[in-house]
């Protein structure tokens, strides 16, 4: 068959049916509007008609019965259906629905997912899986495809779990290879499951992993600010994280910079490192004033000369040299040693 166009099939196969036979098949598959309205139940048809549901159904029934020897027979029905059938095959079982009817727009010209979902569901050829929460829309062989798909992704996510630094850190693909070629299961088949799967994302920066992690698809405007943050790997103004924020675009509404700093303030992952500049808790910064963090830094190292104490500040605090000789000289915290060398005043 070639650009053989699909309303045309259509309207040879409904040849001999009556007017309500045609009505009710149209309305259950959406047929009408070249092949995009949207599919209505048996009880808005019936509703339209003033027919109960059951005699809708009973319509259908007999309906259906009648097209499946037509589509048996006709050689452009087939022709879709076969070519349809040996691309899942080739994919492993299972197809996303966009590129399965893009591959068939070049033999049935017009075709749509009502259209293909009317011949596969009359005849049986193949099947359809309906986006939901775990899996976009995709078409598969049978129920024994469709089990292999759902444990291939159970599988790899149980597997690349534990595995999150390692992902994250650029070891998706690696893994990803590991684990295909245990399962024994074909690279390009695998990319195909993936490809359905809501259960992998991949994050605007383009790293891949689980949609559970915030890091790879962030839900909210605190995950989102992680993310950034994450990624820049160097402390940021809130104006600037709402600007990045904007300009990724997350696909929800703009990100206003008061709100992104209202949240910076709640999470304890982001730490203050200057006025209005954050930075992640994990990338070694911690919370404090100035003299909180003077302090630490004697704590920890003993006394210090001014420079080294102002250079060990700087690394997490954007602050002005001359902030920390200020806090340096209250006395009530700091005491200065004949060595030029300050301390902790002692109590």
């Amino acid at each position: 068959m070639k650009n053989a166009k699909i309303n045309r099939v259509i309207d040879t196969l409904f040849e001999g049916l009556n007017p309500r036979q045609k009505e009710v098949i149209n309305g259950r598959f959406g047929l009408t509007e070249n092949g995009n309205a949207k599919p209505l139940t048996l009880a808005a048809i019936g509703e339209k008609y003033g027919v109960t549901r059951e005699r809708v159904r009973q319509i259908e029934a007999g309906s259906l019965n009648v097209l499946k020897s037509k589509i048996a027979e006709n050689r452009d029905c087939q022709a879709i259906l076969s070519r349809g059938r040996k691309f899942i095959e080739n994919a492993g079982g299972a197809a996303e629905k966009n590129t399965l009817l893009t591959h068939l727009a070049s033999v049935a010209e017009g075709l749509t997912q009502n259209h293909l979902n009317f011949l596969i569901e009359t005849s049986g050829a193949f099947r359809f899986y309906d986006e939901d929460k775990n899996f976009s829309a995709f078409y598969f062989l049978d129920k024994d495809n469709l089990a292999e798909v759902n444990k291939f992704i159970t599988s790899f996510a149980k597997f690349i779990g534990p595995e999150k630094n390692a992902v994250l850190g650029g070891s998706f693909s690696k893994l990803f290879s590991n684990f295909t070629g245990k399962q024994k299961v074909k690279a390009a088949h695998a990319e195909n499951f993936l490809a359905i799967s809501k259960r992998i994302h991949t994050n605007p920066y383009g790293v891949t992993g689980l949609a559970e992690w915030g890091e790879i698809k962030p839900l909210n405007i605190r995950d989102r600010i992680y993310l950034i943050l994450k990624k820049i790997n160097e402390p940021l103004h809130f104006e600037s994280i709402a600007e990045h924020i904007n300009k990724i675009d997350f696909g929800t509404r703009k990100a206003l910079a008061p709100t992104v700093h209202n949240e910076l303030i709640k999470d304890s992952r982001f730490v203050l490192v200057g006025r209005g500049m954050y930075a992640l808790a994990e990338q070694g910064y911690q919370s404090g004033t100035v003299q909180e963090v003077i302090k630490r830094i004697l704590k920890e190292s003993g006394p210090l000369k001014p420079k080294d104490i102002s250079s060990a500040v700087q690394k997490e605090r954007i602050v002005k040299p001359n902030t920390i000789l200020v806090n340096l000289q209250n006395k009530k915290h700091f005491e200065r040693l004949d060595n030029g060398t300050y301390r902790i005043r002692k109590a």
